[in-house]
């Protein structure tokens, strides 16, 4: 039997083969379509046949990589990313999403013990341009960039 050198590679190699097949039992019921046509399984049965494959090749690597053993630090910095990410979520309708996508790299910059506001605010007007041209110009979606107050979308 096998020995498991890169315990971190084997965990994240799980990890992305069960993300990979909750995503395929999500995407069950629904149509799948063509490549030409793609329907709303498509996508989430790609992802997870990717995911599973990737997963596969990286817990394979940890059979023959030599790698340390699975250090869990404080569970803060991931609770502020996650944090960030709800209030993302909750706050995008009113604030828009300019103002929500800098408050989500502001907010989740603290997780970081190397946090600088300038590096952050220069990143979060970076993302919220990219978020700007690429949903609502390159897709079409119908989110308010502008906080509704303000009366502009």
């Amino acid at each position: 039997m096998a020995k498991i050198r890169h315990p971190k590679d084997f965990a994240s190699g799980l990890m992305f083969i069960g993300f990979g097949l909750f995503s395929m039992i999500v995407a069950a019921g629904y149509p799948m379509g063509t490549a030409a046509r793609m329907g709303p399984g498509y996508f989430p049965r790609i992802l997870g046949i990717l995911l599973i494959l990737f997963g596969v090749i990286l817990a394979l690597r940890a059979l023959r990589l030599e790698g340390g053993p699975i250090e869990f630090g404080s569970p803060v910095p991931a609770a502020i990313v996650l944090g960030s990410v709800v209030l993302f979520g909750v706050i995008v309708p009113y604030a828009g999403l300019v103002v929500s996508t800098l408050v989500l790299i502001l907010l989740s910059s603290f997780a970081s013990s190397e946090f600088r506001w300038k590096e952050a605010l220069i990143s979060g007007a970076i993302l919220a341009i990219i978020a700007v041209a690429g949903f609502v110009w390159g897709l079409g979606l119908q989110f308010a960039v502008w906080p509704t107050f303000l009366g502009a979308h």
